[in-house]
């Protein structure tokens, strides 16, 4: 089935069941065509909503219009994903879908398992009857790590691979080599599940803190209307983790902390949660094309992820290096425009959602990486410069920040396809290297620069603030008071 002028990756011997076609799925399918052999009588596309259907059908594949529900998964799942010969593989690409569920049955019928995002079942990010530490990432996660644990290996089942979380992971630790190689420093890269030798590293090189620093530039060719929400991605996505509370891995050199700030009681606690929606947070953060930016301060599972990653412990179990880490994203104009409209009124959802495809848009670019800093060399951003126009040259059915998501879904497929015995694993624990050379191919300029940047940089100005001087890149420097 795959595509002749492209490198085909592996085959998919048994059914490819793909759970949702909105933005994301409709822009993964073609690359799935392009890079695995597969029967595609044995290819099947599930959406409550038809809108594409005719994409899926014109392909040869078949359709189903049904929303997966808790009540419904296991019927209507496990008959598709075990029909006939070979080993499944189950991608997950949508909303309101109970990840967690759908990790344990996949790997119980040895069905290959994917999702960009750790989703709960529908009614979760809104439940008023759940207090907000039960709303976060941070338990969202805890429920997937709790059955790794208890279910060590087994069928490969990969955890937020999308390009945030998944890819930035990937960066990270390209960005920390790039680092080492450029401060001199003498070090052996450990290897891909070498988790303590990564922690150790990054202690070394210094770095205090990362950003997932972002800034979509694309630009629609009409005006956003009022009441309506636009975004380059799934609105109800970016609606549901922008009202989850902001959270972020909590570091070890930080000396101030929030007053509304949170701790976990169980897991890791490497992360803290602010009671307030990351939706509504405020941060200073830097990318290479607009320079210093304010982003949100929104809730991503990878914040929670490679802090825990990165976590040195010492000898008497006592956490002696952590890196802060969050999100900051300045999403395109018209989705900051849908997000002051939604908190100014008081957070009541617009009824009209909407995501901006290819051809309403008319240039920008999405410019993604990871902010590594407080290191010798101050501060390093490492990630994809994906434009519009070289979107819709390689890839179909989608703008730039689906393809960014997309083409890690592939690179993740493919792991999982040379990995299918890994167990529950996230992107921290895959080969950074074999993920990146697959995905590369669609993330246009991937490159990194070094900044003298930091969040003092031109203030006070006329107001006075309440700033750490002596230490640049604490928290209390960083967020938008």
């Amino acid at each position: 089935m795959a595509n002749d002028q492209y490198q085909v990756y592996g085959e998919i011997t048994g059914p490819i069941v793909m759970i949702g076609f909105g933005s994301i799925g409709r822009g993964t399918l073609p690359l799935i065509e392009r890079h695995f052999n597969f029967d595609k009588s044995r290819v099947v596309v599930i959406d409550p909503n038809d809108g594409n259907r005719a994409i899926v059908e014109e392909r040869g594949f078949r359709f189903i219009q049904e929303a997966v529900t808790r009540k419904n998964y296991e019927s209507l799942l496990t008959p598709l994903l075990t029909e006939g010969e070979g080993r499944g593989f189950c991608v997950n690409l949508s909303v309101d879908t109970g990840s967690l569920d759908l990790i344990r049955m996949c790997r119980e019928l040895g069905v290959l398992y994917i999702d960009t995002v750790v989703e709960p079942w529908l009614g979760f990010y809104f439940d008023d009857s759940l207090t907000n530490a039960d709303r976060t990432n941070y338990a969202l996660r805890e429920t997937v790590r709790k059955e790794k644990r208890k279910n060590p290996g087994g069928t490969t089942a990969v955890s937020c691979c999308g390009a945030n979380p998944g890819m930035v992971s990937w960066f990270v630790k390209q960005a920390l080599v790039d680092i080492a190689n450029d401060t001199g420093l003498k070090y052996e890269e450990p290897a891909a599940d070498d988790r303590e030798g990564w922690a150790k590293l990054m202690k070394k090189v210094g770095v205090k803190g990362i950003h997932i620093a972002e800034r979509d530039t694309q630009r629609t060719r009409d005006p956003k209307p009022m009441n309506v929400f636009w975004n380059t991605w799934s609105v109800e996505g970016f609606i549901s983790e922008g009202m989850q509370p902001s959270e972020l891995g909590w570091g070890t050199h930080e000396k101030w902390r929030p007053k509304n700030a949170k701790d976990h009681k169980k897991g890791p606690k490497c992360a803290i949660y602010l009671e307030q929606p990351g939706g509504n947070t405020r941060v200073r953060t830097w990318c290479p094309t607009p320079g210093a930016q304010y982003g949100f301060l929104v809730t991503h599972n990878e914040s929670i992820s490679i802090a825990d990653y990165f976590t040195v412990v010492d000898k008497h179990d006592e956490v002696s290096y952590r890196p802060t880490v969050h999100y900051a994203y300045h999403p395109c104009n018209d989705a900051v425009l849908s997000m002051h409209e939604l908190f100014g009124a008081a957070g009541h959802i617009q009824p009209v959602h909407h995501v901006l495809d290819e051809d309403e848009l008319v240039d920008g670019i999405d410019e993604l990486g990871v902010l590594l800093f407080g290191h010798e060399k101050n501060a390093y951003w490492y990630g994809s410069q994906l434009s519009l126009e070289e979107t819709r040259r390689i890839a179909p059915y989608q703008n730039v920040t689906g393809l960014q998501v997309t083409s890690a879904v592939l690179a993740g497929m493919v792991w999982a396809l040379e990995n299918p015995q890994a167990g529950i694993v996230e992107a921290d624990e895959m080969d950074y290297k074999r993920c990146l050379d697959v995905q590369r191919q669609y993330l246009g300029p991937v490159k990194g620069y070094y900044t003298d940047w930091t969040p003092l940089k031109d203030r006070p100005g006329l107001f006075p603030e309440d700033l750490d001087e002596k230490d640049p890149w604490q928290f209390r420097n960083i967020l938008v008071h």
